[in-house]
Formats: C-alpha cells, sequence, structure tokens
C-alpha cells in the first residue's frame, strides 16, 4: 500500500465516471471537458463526485480559462493553502497524469527544465536519440501534457527564465542532434507553476517570466464551515487508510477551526483585536494537528479526542517559527480562552494543555 498515491490513482473511478458521460467540449489535448473538471475538482452531487478543493469557486474556473489559453498558469499563496493540492487535481483532470513534475531548488538545473544526456551512450555514440534524457518539461510538450513546477522561486534565475522561450514559442531546440530534433509542445501542454508568497524574495521571477503566467491567489480558508468540513474528510481519509477509529466530537472540531481562524485573521469572530502570530496557521496546519491529536487519543488514550489533546499538539505549530509568538498565544488565553473556558469543559481542558506556554518565553 501507498501512503499517498497520485490523484489519477486515489480518484481513478471518480475521473472514470466523468469521462463516461461527458459531453462537454473539450479543448485539444484534454482528457475531459472543462466542465467535467470543475466538477472533478469542486464536487458534483449527479455522479457522485466530492468537493476536493475547498476555497474560492471563481478561482478554479480562472486556472481552467488560463489553462486553455496561451499563457501558464502560476498559483501564489501562504504555505498550506492547498496550491499543490490544486495543481495536481488540475493535471490529473486534464492529462491524465500529475506525475510530471519538477521539484523547484536552488539544486534544479537546466537538465531538469530541458534536456539531459545518458554520458555512457553519449561517448559510446556520441548525441543521438537513444541517450537523450527529457526532463518532464520535454516529456510534457512531447505528450501535451501539464507539467508542474513546484516552488518555482526556489530555483535559480538563470533556470526559471529557460521557461521563457518555452511558454513563448513552444518549442525546445535540441542543437547537438540539428534542427530536425526539435521538441514542438503537442496540444494540451501548459505548465502551472506554484510559489509561496513567503518564499517572494529567494529567486524573485524577472517581469518577462511574470508575462507569461496567469497569476492566482490561494488565500486561507475563511468560512469555518468549509474548513470544518475538510479537516473532517482529511482526517476520516488519513486514519481509514490506517484503519484507526477514534471519537472525534464537533465541538473539538469547532475549537481546532475557531481558534486557527482567530489567529490567522487576528481577530476573533466577536470582532476582538488579536496580534497575529508569524506561524503559518494554514488549514493543512490544522489537519496535521486533529492527526496527531486522533493518533495520541488512538494510541496514548481512551479514544475520545478533547481539547487537551489539541492544545498539546498546537504548540508544536505556535513555536515552530518565531519565539515572540508565544508572547502573542499568551495573550490569546489569557484574554479570549479563558472567558471560553469558564463556559465550555473543551475549551477548559485546551487551556490546561497549552498553560505551559505561559510559563516560558
Amino acid at each position: 500500500m501507498r501512503l499517498r498515491p497520485s490523484a489519477e490513482v486515489r480518484f481513478a473511478e471518480e475521473l472514470a465516471a466523468l469521462k463516461a458521460a461527458d459531453q462537454g467540449r473539450k479543448p485539444p489535448g484534454w482528457a475531459l471537458s472543462a466542465k467535467a473538471v470543475r466538477s472533478f475538482i469542486l464536487g458534483d452531487s449527479r455522479f457522485s463526485i466530492r468537493r476536493k478543493f475547498f476555497g474560492d469557486d471563481a478561482l478554479v474556473e480562472r486556472a481552467l480559462v488560463a489553462l486553455m489559453s496561451e499563457q501558464g498558469l502560476m498559483l501564489v499563496g501562504e504555505p498550506g493553502t492547498a496550491k499543490s493540492m490544486l495543481s495536481e487535481l488540475l493535471a490529473a483532470a486534464i492529462s491524465g497524469t500529475s506525475m510530471l513534475v519538477v521539484q523547484g531548488s536552488t539544486g534544479v538545473t537546466e537538465d531538469h527544465v530541458r534536456y539531459g544526456w545518458n554520458y555512457a551512450l553519449l561517448i559510446a555514440e556520441g548525441p543521438s536519440q537513444r541517450a537523450l534524457v527529457p526532463s518532464p518539461v520535454m516529456e510534457a510538450m512531447r505528450l501535451g501534457r501539464i507539467v508542474r513546477i513546484e516552488e518555482l522561486t526556489r530555483c535559480p534565475p538563470e533556470i526559471q527564465d529557460v521557461l521563457i522561450s518555452i511558454l513563448s514559442e513552444k518549442v525546445m531546440a535540441v542543437p547537438e542532434l540539428g534542427e530536425a530534433a526539435s521538441v514542438y509542445a503537442a496540444p494540451g501542454f501548459s505548465i502551472i507553476g506554484t510559489a509561496n508568497l513567503r518564499d517572494r524574495g529567494v529567486h524573485e521571477m524577472s517581469s518577462a517570466l511574470k508575462r507569461r503566467f496567469n497569476f492566482e491567489t490561494v488565500v486561507p480558508l475563511a468560512d469555518p464551515n468549509l474548513e470544518m468540513e475538510l479537516i473532517r474528510q482529511e482526517l476520516d481519509k488519513r486514519l481509514g487508510q490506517a484503519a484507526i477509529s477514534v471519537t472525534f466530537p464537533d465541538e473539538v472540531t469547532d475549537l481546532l477551526v475557531t481558534t486557527f481562524q482567530d489567529l490567522r485573521r487576528g481577530q476573533t469572530r466577536d470582532h476582538v483585536p488579536l496580534s497575529k502570530p508569524s506561524a503559518v496557521m494554514s488549514t493543512a496546519e490544522a489537519v496535521n494537528i486533529a492527526h496527531a491529536a486522533a493518533l495520541e487519543a488512538a494510541y496514548l488514550g481512551d479514544g475520545t479526542v478533547g481539547g487537551a489533546h489539541i492544545g498539546r499538539q498546537l504548540q508544536g505549530v505556535i513555536v515552530k517559527d518565531n519565539a515572540e509568538d508565544v508572547k502573542k498565544v499568551r495573550a490569546y488565553l489569557d484574554h479570549i480562552v479563558k472567558e471560553r473556558a469558564r463556559r465550555s469543559r473543551v475549551w477548559s481542558d485546551f487551556m490546561g494543555s497549552v498553560n505551559a506556554l505561559k510559563g516560558g518565553s
């Protein structure tokens, strides 16, 4: 069993059902129509397709339009806002595969974006198609697929700029093999890039490259009900894969979401202002906390998740980025949580478990 199969494997039945019923107009090279791709990502009760992306529906539609155009799609946002997940879902539904990926880092070379060589064959017989090692980008061009470039701004600028001509001309020359060996993009080819707003200064994209992308900002979930639904869905999936059963009361999920929403926005639901921590209070972190709390309850407790489990796991998120965040959360505990704890056992247990933060710096 694989811990995390690709999207096209996880949702193979849904993709097959959509393909069988798809009567919409398909853009050139697409496996599904734009309407079917939208249904796959946002859910469609007619075909028992569940929602996978919890956020701005209009953003998904704009992303589809961008991928039908001559430009690439650039998804930017805070860490944990499901940029990579959205890019994977789009690639799986449009191309049938999400596995053509370049993982951005300072170690990415031109070989990762263009092509490299099998040096044993290169030495033995010189430049040849057999010795050529295509990059995921070249493969996507040949096959008319989507290639994903994760954390694009972590790639050195000279590597980023290789994409300019690829996006503009839709051709990749292989001068070692002659003019006839150039690879021309087949219909359906496009690039989805992702970038973390907190890393924007790592390697800023050039203006020329930015013009080749349509930018979409993926923002944290503002709707607490949607966030609760997403956390429940992801938690059920993780626990189901591990064959773990726990009791996770709604009031505990509500506590988790309320805490994240309060600290993320810098104000409570009642509009009481708070100091926002610099830590990433993303939905992805909330899912991780819920999962860790469930594991603690299953293996070290009685199988019921309470406020104390959430509080203990939350501390790792708070102190990971900035020690100053501890002071901000102390203030949140003293001025907001303390009052809630007087009225709720779950909030009281939560406060008791994070009181250790009040004793240190």
